[in-house]
């Protein structure tokens, strides 16, 4: 049950990071999945220390956990930008 949580939430959060960076018209709902769930293990290894919580990936489900999550989503849609396109946006 908690890997189904995982890919739903995982894909919100996808989702979610793909409309803030403005790439959702290049990514379908399984892309979203996995921008979600390798962003939420970049967000824990980048940026857990920082706000001193888990990830979804750690089956901690607060809000922090949330946000360090998203923006590990975030922060690996910029990186992806910066590759293909030469400028995050």
């Amino acid at each position: 049950m908690l890997f189904i949580i995982w890919i739903v939430v995982g894909g919100i959060l996808g989702w979610l990071a793909s409309m803030v960076m403005k790439t959702d018209a290049e990514q379908g709902m399984i892309l979203n999945v996995v921008v979600g769930i390798v962003g939420a293990f970049l967000g824990g290894w980048l940026l857990s220390p920082l706000f001193g919580s888990g990830t979804i990936n750690s089956d901690d489900f607060s809000v922090t956990s949330l946000l360090v999550s998203f923006l590990g989503a975030v922060i690996l849609l910029a990186i992806v930008n910066l590759l293909r396109r030469g400028r995050a946006r």
